[in-house]
């Protein structure tokens, strides 16, 4: 059995993770780059965890300028088998008010400006997405907000926006239409990467705002938002300490695949792979490549 190293990517609001034991900050080097900041080794109650904000302590990479492909392969070199995102958003429903929380199960990515993925020219892979979340993660995450009082939902479609901007109230109404839930910056291709990467994946969804189509609230007030959003990392934080002290000592196989996603994903010929990109994807597919 693999050992459980549990893996949490900090959104808006949450640059450090309180509670850990055994503290050191690393940086991690990556071939595809700079992560967005060191990562965060620690122990809680016994089991590995590693952190990563995902924004850069401080608050210093926009949604575009992240490094998404640098920060999963540095999680994967830490020998991370789980991954939790915790993202702020808007909610795109009267019943998804400010404070409260979504455990996501599906995504639409609108976003057009990042590197998506760590395969492409000398070794092509198509990984299956359908469902993009390990369910069993999702809930494990569900049962420890709960466990703390969180006013959640489990299921909802996260949309991707590219930012920095907030959404036209048109396009708030268009996404509306489209029956998603929440509205993010971040969860793309954070998600898809994690997939390509064979980590299970799951996203608790902080809700900050209506964004901009509800009748009472307008325009996204930033300053209404970080107010929420301290309030939801205080939470998250308790969060995150309930769901490490109930998790698996040892990895659960995921349900969906997830942890064996390039099992039949790789389709460029063996002879016919460019060296150097293998090279690159050593931590990713080292699993399947060196069969």
């Amino acid at each position: 059995m693999v050992k459980s190293v549990l893996g949490v990517i900090g959104g808006s609001g949450l640059y450090e993770l309180p509670g850990l034991s055994n503290v050191r900050w690393e940086a991690v080097a990556s071939p595809w780059g700079e992560p967005s900041d060191q990562l965060c080794f620690g122990e809680f109650a016994g089991l590995p965890m590693v952190f990563l904000p995902r924004h850069g302590r401080g608050h210093v990479h926009a949604p575009s300028d992240i490094n998404y492909r640098a920060n999963i392969d540095a999680l994967k070199r830490a020998g991370v088998t789980d991954v939790v995102s915790l993202s702020a958003v808007g909610s795109l429903r009267e019943d998804t008010p400010p404070g409260s929380f979504v455990v996501v199960d599906q995504f639409i990515d609108r976003s057009f400006a990042r590197a998506k993925s760590f395969f492409g020219k000398g070794c092509v892979a198509h990984v299956a997405f359908g469902d993009p979340v390990s369910p069993r993660l999702a809930d494990r995450l569900e049962a420890a907000a709960r466990g703390v009082g969180a006013d959640v939902r489990r299921g909802g479609t996260y949309i991707v926006m590219e930012g920095p901007q907030f959404s036209t109230l048109a396009e708030s109404r268009l996404y509306r239409s489209w029956g998603c839930d929440v509205i993010g910056m971040t969860n793309m291709p954070e998600a898809k990467l994690a997939r390509e990467a064979e980590l299970c994946y799951a996203t608790l969804a902080m809700v900050t705002d209506f964004d901009s189509w509800h009748a009472d609230h307008g325009t996204v007030d930033v300053a209404k938002i970080v107010a929420v959003m301290h309030a939801n990392a205080d939470k998250a934080k308790a969060l995150v300490a309930a769901l490490a002290r109930d998790f698996p000592r040892e990895h659960e196989l995921c349900p969906i695949g997830s942890d064996r996603a390039l099992d039949h994903a790789i389709i460029t010929a063996p002879e016919k792979r460019d060296p150097a990109l293998l090279a690159k994807l050593d931590a990713v597919a080292g699993r399947v490549l060196k069969r």
